[in-house]
C-alpha cells in the first residue's frame, strides 16, 4: 500500500530539488562566491550609436568633415605655440570634436552675458563670403592670458561662463582673439590660402540674427589644458553657407591642379605671360677656339669670326634662336634690325654663318 506523504513532506522534497537535488549541498568556496559576486558587479558594457536626425540630414560628406577635422588639427598645434611663446603660458590645445549640427545647438550652450567674435573669411584672390565665423572662448582662458599679457604671475584665473568684461578688460580681449584668429590662416594652408581678420565682437550672441537657427554648421570643440591646473574652451562655428563657400574654393583649386582650366581664366593667364621678361641677346657668330689660344690671347689680338660684314645675325630669346636681324646704331647705341623670323623665307640662318673656324 503507497505510503501517503504529509503537506511538511511535500514542501520538503520540492525545496530540495529547488536546491540541487540534494539535502546536503556543498557551499560554493569563498574564491567562487568573490568570482561570483565581481560577475554579477560588473555592469554590461552597451554600444553607443550616434543618433541621426533623419528630418534634418547632413548636408556635407565624411571626406568634408575629415579635411576640417584635419585642418584644425594643424590649428591646435599652431596655436598652441603660439600662445606659449606669446603669453608666456603652459597651455595644451587639442581637438574634442569636430561635427555638424544645428545652429541652435551652438547658441544655446551661450549664456547672455557672453562675448562672441565674428571672423571675416576671405580668399587671396580678394573674394569675400557675407557670412562670417563665429569664435567662443571661455572666460578663465581670456582672464588668465590677460593677466600674463600684463605681467601678472602664473596664476590661473577662473571665472564662471557668465562673466561679464569690464571696458579694459573687452578692449584686450580683442587683442588676445586676434592672435587666435592669425593662426586660423595656416591651419588651412594645406587645402587652400584664406585671409580671416576680426569683423567685431558681438556682446550678446542670442541677439545675433545673421545666422537662421535651423541652419546647418560645423561645430569645432578646442580644449585647452591650462598648466594642468584648469581646462578652458573655444568654440568655433562655421554657418553652412561658408563651408559650402571653402569647400567650393578647395575643389576648383583641386581641378586646376589636375589640369582642368575654367575659360575665364583664359585673359589672366594671357595677361601674365604677356608681361613676363625674357632676356633677348644678339648672336654674331660662332667660334672655336683650342684652350692654348686662347690661354695666349693679347689685347688686340683679331679673331676672325669667318662671317662676312653685312651678314645677318640672330637674336635668342632665352636660350632659343627666334628672329634674324641686322646690326645697326640707333641714337649712338648698338642695335639690331628684325628681318625675319629663324625658320621662315627670309629668315633662315646663311650657310656662312654655319661656318666655323679650323681647330688649332
Amino acid at each position: 500500500m503507497a505510503d501517503v506523504l504529509s503537506q511538511s513532506q511535500i514542501d520538503a522534497l520540492l525545496k530540495s530539488m529547488q536546491g540541487g537535488g540534494g539535502g546536503d549541498v556543498a557551499e560554493p568556496a569563498p574564491e567562487e562566491k568573490k568570482v561570483e559576486e565581481k560577475v554579477k558587479a560588473k555592469p554590461v558594457e552597451e554600444t553607443k550609436y550616434n543618433k541621426y536626425d533623419f528630418y534634418s540630414p547632413r548636408k556635407f560628406t565624411k571626406e568634408k568633415m575629415k579635411m576640417l577635422t584635419t585642418s584644425f588639427e594643424n590649428y591646435a598645434r599652431i596655436l598652441t605655440s603660439q600662445v606659449n611663446g606669446i603669453f608666456r603660458a603652459m597651455t595644451d590645445i587639442t581637438v574634442m570634436d569636430v561635427q555638424e549640427r544645428r545652429y541652435y545647438e551652438y547658441v544655446n550652450g551661450l549664456h547672455e552675458n557672453d562675448d562672441i567674435s565674428l571672423i571675416d573669411v576671405n580668399t587671396a584672390d580678394g573674394v569675400k563670403n557675407n557670412i562670417s565665423m563665429l569664435m567662443y572662448v571661455t572666460p578663465g582662458l581670456i582672464l588668465t592670458l590677460i593677466s600674463h599679457m600684463l605681467g601678472g604671475g602664473d596664476d590661473v584665473v577662473q571665472e564662471a561662463g557668465d562673466y561679464r568684461y569690464s571696458d579694459v578688460e573687452r578692449a584686450l580681449y580683442r587683442r588676445v582673439v586676434k592672435h587666435f584668429i592669425q593662426g586660423l590662416k595656416d591651419g588651412f594652408s594645406n587645402y587652400i590660402n584664406l585671409d580671416f581678420q576680426l569683423s567685431r565682437v558681438e556682446e550678446n550672441p542670442s541677439m545675433l540674427q545673421e545666422v537662421g537657427l535651423d541652419e546647418a554648421v560645423a561645430i569645432i570643440h578646442l580644449n585647452v589644458d591650462v598648466a594642468g591646473r584648469a581646462v578652458e574652451k573655444i568654440k568655433i562655428c562655421i554657418p553652412g553657407t561658408l563651408l559650402e563657400f571653402i569647400f567650393q574654393q578647395v575643389d576648383s583649386r583641386k581641378n586646376l591642379a589636375k589640369g582642368f582650366a575654367y575659360q575665364d581664366n583664359r585673359d589672366v593667364i594671357l595677361d601674365n605671360i604677356r608681361y613676363s621678361q625674357l632676356p633677348v641677346t644678339a648672336q654674331l657668330a660662332k667660334v672655336q677656339l683650342n684652350l692654348s689660344d686662347i690661354y695666349h690671347l693679347q689685347v688686340g689680338d683679331i679673331i676672325d669670326l669667318n662671317k662676312l660684314e653685312n651678314s645677318s645675325v640672330n637674336l635668342y630669346v632665352g636660350r632659343q634662336p627666334w628672329f634674324t636681324g641686322r646690326m645697326g646704331v640707333s641714337k649712338k647705341n648698338l642695335a639690331v634690325q628684325i628681318e625675319g623670323l629663324v625658320g621662315q623665307p627670309g629668315g633662315e640662318e646663311d650657310e656662312e654663318e654655319k661656318v666655323r673656324a679650323p681647330a688649332g
